[in-house]
């Protein structure tokens, strides 16, 4: 997983010992969480990044046509596609004119909504994302933690996610009479 040499410090636990020698003992715990996280996901993104190159896909790029390859159809609302990706509009429509130039997805009118487009996997696109997702589970299934650690953490992430309003629990449903 790692691909440089080590550090001989850690820089995140010296910086906790530099925060509470400079009297901010108080903020020195949250600030090694948030600079751990930060670095974890710029050493997991790396990972990632360097699996996809081959396919030359993004992770952007990536999640995009995995949501779609996800749907039965292979296409869905490009509202839809902001919703679940949790990405800024622009993001995903920049993301989607880079996949309709390399021919991977392509825009369709809605067929019940004129001002809504519809985002279709492509083929190749379908070929392409197959392929990519077997050399990225290679990444998910060893991402550096064993398996118990790997549940705890993501575990802690999602009451994390929940507490700050990332998602709410289901509602739910009735039970059928």
């Amino acid at each position: 997983m790692n691909r440089r040499k080590p550090l001989p410090v850690d820089p995140i636990a010296e910086a906790k010992r530099q925060w509470t020698a400079h009297g901010w003992g108080n903020a020195a715990t949250g600030m090694s969480a948030v600079t751990s996280v930060m670095r974890t996901q710029q050493l997991l993104l790396g990972r990632i990044e360097r699996t996809l190159k081959p396919f030359e896909l993004s992770f952007a790029r990536f999640e995009m046509l995995r949501l779609l390859a996800f749907t039965r159809e292979g296409r869905m609302p490009l509202a839809s596609v902001i919703s679940r990706l949790q990405v800024h509009p622009t993001s995903v429509t920049n993301t989607v004119n880079r996949l309709v130039r390399d021919g991977l997805v392509k825009r369709e009118p809605h067929p019940e909504d004129g001002r809504a487009a519809l985002v279709s996997l492509t083929p190749p696109g379908r070929d392409l994302i197959e392929r990519a997702t077997v050399s990225l589970n290679e990444v998910f299934v060893d991402p550096g933690l064993s398996d118990e650690d790997t549940t705890e953490l993501v575990r802690l992430l999602a009451r994390f996610r929940k507490q700050a309003g990332d998602f709410a629990d289901p509602t739910p449903q009735p039970e059928p009479l």
